[in-house]
């Protein structure tokens, strides 16, 4: 799947999680999928979780992960 269609899986809405960008139709933040996998869970360790993940939605969390670093929007530590 392409990553224009894996970011259709991502959405952002001020009434979910606070805007935070989300997994389409949940109220599964991404930031949650990214840091699982940062802690080495694998991403049908993550689907076991959150069962109403589908394999593209992580791939869909790296693929937005992804875009924002090419656009270089990085929030530093002060």
């Amino acid at each position: 799947m392409a990553d224009g269609k894996l970011l259709d899986r991502i959405a952002i809405d001020a009434a979910i999680c606070a805007g935070r960008p989300c997994v389409r139709g949940t109220r599964i933040p991404i930031a949650i999928i990214l840091d699982g996998l940062a802690e080495g869970l694998t991403a049908e360790q993550i689907i076991d979780h959150y069962p109403q993940l589908a394999p593209d939605d992580i791939r869909a969390t790296l693929a937005y992960a992804g875009e924002l670093a090419r656009e270089q929007v990085w929030k530093t530590a002060v």
